[in-house]
């Protein structure tokens, strides 16, 4: 069974930051790296971010 992020955000560059957007209410300030897919899940929030134009990217 696959469950759905909770987010998912279209980003124009492989490297992203993801700090939850909550302010005092977020997390630590991550950085992540997409993987060959073009897609990588933040591990605080489960925000998905996929790579715009890339492999996982279905909004083309």
């Amino acid at each position: 069974m696959t469950v759905e992020a909770p987010e998912t955000k279209i980003v124009d560059t492989k490297k992203v930051a993801c700090d939850g957007d909550e302010g005092a209410l977020g997390h630590p300030r991550v950085y992540l790296t997409m993987d060959h897919d073009g897609k990588v899940e933040c591990p605080y929030c489960d925000r998905l971010y996929i790579l715009q134009g890339g492999p996982s990217d279905t909004s083309k």
